[in-house]
């Protein structure tokens, strides 16, 4: 296994972003249309939060089916703002961080996503399905 590699060999790096005059309709939407779980929210290129699919799941039904449900949606996410509803407190690392750093990170917090910042601006976002996924490779 290798073990000075930096993170920038497994981040994506075409990252997804939302901005804080986004609604969360278009959050759930990105998220589902990309398969993805955490998008980072930016103003410019500068990193103020982060909302994960979860937080979405928290405060509605956006998983749900039904036509019904899907009108619930709607009006619970008018009820917030992207701003309201983000994580703010963000941990980051910049893309020369090793992977076994980020591994220490992402073990110790109740987070499964980091922003990857290079002189304020947003270069990458690492998760612990690219942590997963490169520990299979080694095998």
């Amino acid at each position: 296994m290798k073990k000075r590699t930096p993170v920038s060999v497994i981040m994506t790096k075409d990252v997804i972003t939302l901005s804080l005059n986004d609604d969360l309709l278009t959050a759930e939407k990105l998220f589902k249309s990309n398969h993805i779980r955490h998008i980072p929210v930016v103003v410019g290129e500068r990193v103020v939060g982060m909302l994960s699919f979860t937080d979405l799941l928290r405060i509605s039904f956006a998983d749900a089916v039904d036509e019904d449900e899907k009108t619930v949606d709607a009006v619970v996410y008018n009820m917030f703002t992207i701003e309201q509803v983000m994580a703010k407190n963000l941990v980051s690392v910049t893309s020369d961080t090793l992977i076994k750093e980020v591994a220490e990170v992402l073990s110790k917090k109740e987070f499964h996503a980091l922003p990857v910042i290079d002189d304020d601006k947003l270069v990458g976002i690492v998760t612990t399905t690219d942590l997963i996924n490169y520990l299979i490779a080694q095998f």
